[in-house]
């Protein structure tokens, strides 16, 4: 029945077929994609889109297409994966803390504290100056900056759950604290976690962008959305095309996501959807 109701969700089903769109395009680019997107051809720069370049090419002759394809590969992969890495060791934060309580809380809660204090993008400047401007530097500093968020969500769902009778009464029957922690409370706070998850892809695959744009998150050649931006924004008058559809892919990645996320949590608490 929960699965007929998802499906009648229609945020859900848009952003499942818009993300799913993505993520094909990106896992068979190697097989969908019409040209080697590192291919330049100066003599065919600037074309508009055409049979033979669909979506046109760039200020050096390369498949806008080609390049979009492979480019979502890229940013799928440190959206999913800074979210993924931020999510668990967050959760490890944000648990421990809510469980714990008293001195672990204050400790733990004033590392969170000393990292919300940085500004996200400041931050991650920072890192991939340390690290050096690359996709892996661009995962860890997300990552970094997702910790926080995960680790303030879990704890205060922790510290709701914990209060309820059944945890004392597994207590009381002598049940270890990793068996509470991990085999009954967090299976309980999965809703926050899971719907922060979700929504926070979105967030990771526009950082990533904005790095990549400021020239300092994944490098040239490899095609990146938020390059492409970044290289078309010279030629913007004359071949407006260059940056409009790396552009208008960001947007509809995020979109897509952002209506999956929001669906998912009108799913899972339809309390708070009025």
């Amino acid at each position: 029945m929960k699965g007929k109701k998802w499906l009648k969700s229609f945020q859900i089903v848009a952003g499942a077929v818009i993300v799913l769109t993505f993520v094909l395009v990106a896992f068979f680019s190697t097989q969908l994609s019409p040209h080697d997107p590192l291919s330049t051809n100066v003599q065919r720069r600037f074309e508009t889109p055409s049979a033979d370049h669909p979506l046109g090419t760039d200020e050096l002759g390369r498949d806008i297409l080609s390049r979009i394809m492979y480019g979502a590969r890229v940013s799928m992969t440190v959206g999913v994966s800074a979210t993924v890495l931020g999510a668990f060791f967050g959760i490890i934060i944000g648990i421990t803390a809510g469980y714990y309580g008293g001195r672990v809380d204050a400790f733990l809660g004033r590392i969170i504290d000393i990292m919300l204090a940085f500004p996200g993008l400041v931050l991650a400047l920072a890192i991939i100056a340390i690290m050096g401007p690359e996709t892996t530097s661009t995962i860890f500093a997300i990552t970094i900056f997702a910790i926080p968020t995960f680790a303030r969500i879990v704890r205060g769902s922790t510290l709701n759950v914990k209060k309820l009778e059944y945890v004392d009464a597994i207590k009381a029957i002598g049940a270890n604290d990793f068996r509470v922690i991990f085999v009954h409370i967090l299976p309980n706070i999965l809703t926050p976690i899971v719907v922060q998850a979700t929504l926070y892809v979105a967030s990771a695959i526009v950082i990533s962008a904005t790095l990549s744009f400021l020239g300092v998150g994944t490098q040239p050649p490899t095609p990146e959305w938020g390059t492409m931006l970044a290289n078309g924004r010279e030629f913007i008058s004359h071949a407006p095309h260059i940056t409009l559809i790396p552009g208008a892919a960001i947007f509809l990645l995020v979109i897509g996501i952002n209506l999956i996320g929001d669906g998912i949590r009108d799913a899972l608490e339809p309390k708070q959807t009025r």
